[in-house]
């Protein structure tokens, strides 16, 4: 009887993940946006979406269609998809506030946008809130702003102490 139980338990949790989902890790949500490989961004984007919604992945969602705008052909294009994943991103933000790791994601976006898009204009706000909750995120993520913060004209490596 107690095998049967832990048997029924273990398929409804199946069912209740999305059987078959696979989570997708912060760690490969980076990766694909540092790629500059618009078919690793898609992917990344179809693996996301097939997952159960959360403010954490329609953060991410939306961080890598602002990206993937890069890869599309015209004007037009490029500024709608930029726009919808800013949407994504901004609404998430806006939702959770002391979320740092969008606040990240953001304050990356916002450095590399062309200035034409006007995206730019909570930079500083950005880098504050992440020097201020570095210290309260997890090693993973403090690793992957540490390696962004090598290269990043906005965010240095003295700025995470």
């Amino acid at each position: 009887m107690r095998r049967s139980s832990i048997g029924w338990f273990l398929l409804f949790l199946m069912f209740s993940n999305g059987f078959g989902a696979v989570l997708v890790d912060k760690k490969s949500v980076y990766q694909a946006l540092s790629s500059g490989e618009e078919k690793t961004i898609d992917k990344m984007i179809s693996l996301l979406e097939s997952e159960k919604s959360t403010a954490q992945n329609s953060a991410y969602i939306g961080a890598l269609t602002m990206k993937k705008a890069g890869f599309l052909k015209g004007v037009k294009a490029k500024v709608n998809t930029f726009k919808k994943g800013a949407q994504l991103l901004e609404n998430e933000i806006k939702q959770n506030p002391d979320k740092v790791e969008f606040r990240f994601l953001r304050l990356t976006i916002q450095e590399h946008a062309p200035n034409v898009l006007k995206y730019n204009k909570q930079i500083d706000e950005d880098k504050k809130a992440v020097m201020a909750g570095y210290a309260r995120l997890d090693e993973g993520l403090k690793a992957i702003i540490a390696d962004y913060a090598k290269d990043s004209k906005v965010l240095k490596a003295a700025d995470l102490k």
